[in-house]
């Protein structure tokens, strides 16, 4: 079998894959979390959809990062290098660049590849081709539609498409040999054929944050105050009918209750007395509760938590610090990870040339790449071929 257009190795001198570990189970955050058949690791009875429903689309700490992240990968400016000299080198170069900066149905194909990586593990980019067989277009399919089908060694053959009871079958490679569909995933200890999001990572500090928010739109719903309770003491010692109290219940709920009533005098008759019910300091706990679970929110999603307005964060001694550390530990890998693999994913057509980061167009990097331009400038003992090479520019002559 061929991979990206090369010669690979003979299926005899490759060592068997595993099919997955969708048997086996890992402890979680307070549940145990399995892998489906898209592989990506999920809270038991939930799926990638419902995680991504209560996580990103109702939390507010991991909408912000993820946006963070995949719009900072999106936005970053791409050069392409290398290939054959002269116009024909420089022809590839920019039809490589011109299809990956192609809006395919209107997707921005390395922001939605950097969504995918980041919160499935997995990303993957099916190839179009136009009347002469060359790409002329680059599609991210939903990853939790698309599982790996594997040989007779476990190594992937072909990609199983599924949409609702529809099901299309996709070659990894064409009949030349060369890529169909290009997979990018992030590192999973566990598995051959998956990578591994951070969605299952955040599951528990989404759920404790969403549950403290719903918490407190309850508390202000009843008039910012703890619930009371009504004590019937009767002098004569007759205990209420079922009639007064369903009566009773339902005046409350009418009259007292909601953040419309909030205030509202109450008349007790009849032997009743309110006694409110305060919340002790344990009680309270939950605002120091619900920080915690959106550092861990920004941990697993690789924000600095100052960067989603978390107060108190000191890791950092400002917010350009933090902005630099979230591009060095978080976007500039990733990005590394989808532009290599869509340059090899089309080497079959495009050889020799590679995509990379303009690093010199990043302006949260501007103060480090000036001083290494300083540094490299002040070095008379290099050769100016050998500078050139240290700030990421091709030779002289070469594109």
């Amino acid at each position: 079998m061929k991979w990206f257009g090369r010669k690979a190795a003979t299926p005899g001198e490759r060592p068997a894959l595993g099919r997955g570990w969708s048997g086996q189970n890992y402890m979680g955050l307070g549940h145990i979390a399995t892998f489906g058949a898209s592989g990506s690791g999920l809270a038991e009875g939930s799926s990638y959809e419902s995680q991504v429903r209560s996580a990103v689309v109702a939390n507010p700490v991991a909408q912000r990062s993820m946006r963070l992240v995949c719009e900072g990968a999106g936005g970053a400016p791409v050069v392409a290098r290398g290939g054959a000299e002269g116009s024909a080198g420089e022809a590839d170069r920019a039809s490589l660049l011109a299809l990956l900066l192609r809006r395919s149905g209107g997707q921005a194909l390395v922001e939605t590849l950097a969504m995918h990586l980041l919160l499935h593990g997995n990303a993957y980019v099916q190839i179009g081709h136009d009347a002469q067989g060359r790409p002329a277009d680059l599609y991210a399919l939903r990853p939790e539609r698309v599982s790996v089908e594997a040989d007779a060694r476990g190594w992937p053959m072909a990609y199983a498409y599924r949409v609702r009871d529809g099901v299309t079958r996709l070659p990894s490679e064409d009949a030349a040999g060369r890529t169909a569909v290009i997979h990018l995933k992030c590192v999973h200890p566990l598995d051959d054929h998956y990578g591994l999001g951070c969605l299952s990572a955040a599951a528990g500090a989404v759920a404790i944050h969403n549950v403290a928010s719903a918490w407190n739109k309850a508390l202000l719903d009843n008039a910012a105050r703890p619930s009371g309770a009504l004590v019937h003491a009767p002098a004569d010692g007759v205990p209420m009918s079922p009639d007064q109290f369903d009566r009773l219940r339902a005046e409350l709920e009418t009259l007292f209750s909601g953040s419309g009533n909030a205030g509202r005098p109450m008349l007790l008759e009849g032997g009743l007395s309110w006694q409110a019910m305060s919340l002790s300091p344990a009680d309270m706990d939950f605002v120091g509760l619900k920080g915690a679970a959106a550092r861990e929110i920004a941990l697993a999603f690789g924000v600095p938590p100052m960067l989603v307005g978390l107060p108190g964060d000191t890791a950092y001694a400002n917010y350009k610090e933090a902005n630099r550390a979230l591009w060095r530990q978080t976007i500039l890998p990733m990005l590394e990870r989808i532009l290599r693999g869509v340059s090899q994913g089309l080497e079959g057509w495009f050889p020799g040339v590679s995509l990379g980061v303009d690093m010199d167009g990043l302006s949260v990097l501007a103060e480090e790449r000036g001083a290494l331009w300083a540094q490299v400038a002040a070095a008379d003992f290099l050769s100016d071929d050998e500078k050139r090479a240290m700030v990421g520019l091709a030779r002289d002559g070469q594109g």
